[in-house]
């Protein structure tokens, strides 16, 4: 079982961006839950974009699964799905950042909703911060606003692949390091 980053007593920062689609919240969730993370993560300064995906070695549709994502300044962090529920949700941990995030944060708890909103679908998007100690007031003042937008330009883009229709099945280990 994991270990879950964030418990009921934590004092987290939270950040939520949702956008809607036209598709079925069927369709939705099977294109966005095998995303093309490099796809849809580009940077938006000062954050960098993911370039590929590292270290995955089975398919991201269940709690336990596991990857690695790059960014483009070279720096990492640790994924893994926390729970899944096919059709719904999914939540996912980002711990031991290589970039300043290791700086601010001891760990994001992310989570994806997809709803049915009419004939389509809203798609709500949490991050939830861990700050480490002495680090809330950076994470919930000047940062929220950086990472808002950053939110939102990824979010902007899930859904554009969203309504292009068909997805590739996502990255795997063997066609990250086709793209490096």
């Amino acid at each position: 079982m994991t270990e879950l980053l964030i418990g009921p007593a934590d004092k987290t920062v939270t950040i939520t961006v949702q956008q809607r689609t036209r598709r079925t919240p069927a369709d939705t969730f099977r294109i966005l839950v095998p995303i093309d993370l490099p796809t849809v993560f580009r940077p938006v300064a000062p954050f960098p974009g993911i370039t590929r995906v590292a270290n995955q070695t089975e398919a991201w549709d269940h709690a336990g699964a596991r990857r690695n994502p790059q960014f483009d300044d070279r720096s990492q962090a640790d994924e893994q799905i926390t729970e899944y529920t096919d059709g719904h949700s999914f939540a996912y941990q980002l711990t031991n950042f290589t970039n300043v995030l290791s700086r601010l944060a001891a760990g994001i708890r992310g989570e994806f909703n997809v709803n049915p909103d009419g004939p389509g679908t809203l798609i709500r998007w949490t991050y939830e911060f861990k700050p480490l100690p002495g680090r809330r007031w950076i994470l919930a003042g000047p940062f929220t606003p950086l990472w808002r937008r950053y939110m939102v330009a990824a979010l902007n883009r899930c859904v554009d692949v969203i309504e292009a229709g068909d997805q590739p099945v996502g990255i795997t280990t063997s066609t990250a390091s086709a793209r490096s």
